[in-house]
């Protein structure tokens, strides 16, 4: 597919062996078992190089999908506030959006207004420049305040870069640790309790643990027979 009439061409361990006849480095890719492949078309004259095309696609395609699996898409966080926001819940959002931005994502801040609220947009305005000047060291502005609808909003975009979370076997380990704590005593032999004693049967000894006492349990009364309604009784 090579139709150029020369190529520059490169072997399979990166030396250069000069500029040829696209026809001559055809046979000596096939004299060594290898293929010609164009790497530089745009170059003058195009470069090419002697390697295996099977091979090469492979760890092409392996490339990409490390690539791929590493790469963090940038997703859009929003964190909502109200005009009558109280201390504490404000400087809640406020760590939350941090936690955003570090994260390298980006965060939409909006100020919810409500009824009679709406009639005083400077109180949103200066909600989010509070906001703004809070988390400055994490991320920047993009847009001022602006009213749409009844919110009010603003964008900040990530000074940081984005995390790549590589793949932990931790899931693995807590499952372990589940599994270790629903079985606590699976290593020790039945009838060996010390407080029970080795003799008392084992549906006792679980009996006895769920209503906090070692004694065994009462057994409850059977219940007495009512006489049918309507029968008359009869004294003796």
């Amino acid at each position: 597919m090579i139709r150029v009439y020369e190529v520059r061409v490169v072997d399979e361990d990166g030396s250069q062996l000069g500029v040829m006849r696209t026809a001559d480095a055809m046979r000596l890719a096939q004299e060594r078992g290898l293929d010609l492949v164009e790497v530089a078309p745009l170059a003058s004259p195009p470069v090419t190089r002697l390697l295996d095309f099977g091979q090469y696609k492979y760890e092409l395609t392996k490339r990409e999908k490390e690539a791929k699996r590493k790469q963090r898409s940038i997703t859009f966080k929003e964190v909502r506030l109200k005009p009558k926001i109280g201390i504490g819940d404000f400087d809640t959002k406020v760590r939350r959006a941090i936690e955003f931005l570090e994260e390298g994502d980006r965060v939409k801040i909006a100020v919810q207004f409500r009824g009679r609220e709406l009639t005083h947009p400077q109180i949103g305005r200066d909600l989010l420049d509070k906001f703004a000047e809070q988390i400055k060291e994490h991320g920047v502005v993009e847009r001022p305040p602006l009213l749409e609808g009844k919110s009010m909003h603003i964008s900040v975009a990530s000074t940081h870069k984005p995390k790549v979370h590589e793949p932990t076997p931790s899931a693995v380990a807590k499952a372990h640790a589940r599994s270790a704590d629903v079985e606590p005593g699976a290593d020790e032999e039945p009838g060996t309790d010390e407080a029970s004693g080795p003799d008392k049967p084992s549906g006792v000894i679980e009996a006895a643990q769920e209503t906090g006492s070692e004694e065994t349990p009462a057994v409850p009364a059977p219940r007495r027979r009512q006489p049918k309604t309507g029968a008359a009784s009869t004294g003796v």
